[in-house]
């Protein structure tokens, strides 16, 4: 996967299931991710929807999205909302695809200027 700035918004693009590659200055991402529409990419610390916690979307909410594109890596799977409450409680939209899919959805919806974060799930390469 692919991210790139273009006019101070973050761009994502799908290369495969566990890389993501951030502009301006094509870094790679080998792990989970956060992308915002403003602001850095950030390390996301889990590696398959099993693994996430309300923490994690603790550490989402704090980017103060108005949405929320969930990758929930190669294949749609979703999460109990109990995990993801805190968004809900705060009245933050959350949609789920595959980490495809949730990267197009996010570029549309950075492009229109909207508060949104993709939070994508990267599969382990060693996996």
């Amino acid at each position: 996967m692919r991210v790139g700035d273009e006019a101070g918004r973050a761009r994502a693009e799908a290369i495969d299931p566990a890389l993501l590659l951030a502009s301006p200055v094509t870094t790679p991402h080998e792990g989970s991710v956060l992308v915002p529409w403003r602001g850095p990419v950030q390390p996301w610390g889990a590696a398959s929807p099993s693994e996430l916690t309300a923490q994690h979307f603790e550490q989402v909410l704090a980017l103060e999205p108005e949405i929320v594109i969930f990758g929930s890596g190669a294949r749609l799977t979703f999460v109990p909302p109990a995990v993801y409450r805190v968004l809900i409680a705060h009245g933050v939209g959350m949609e789920t695809m595959d980490t495809a899919a949730a990267s197009r959805t996010y570029n549309v919806l950075a492009m229109e200027g909207r508060s949104v974060v993709a939070a994508l799930l990267l599969e382990n390469p060693q996996t």
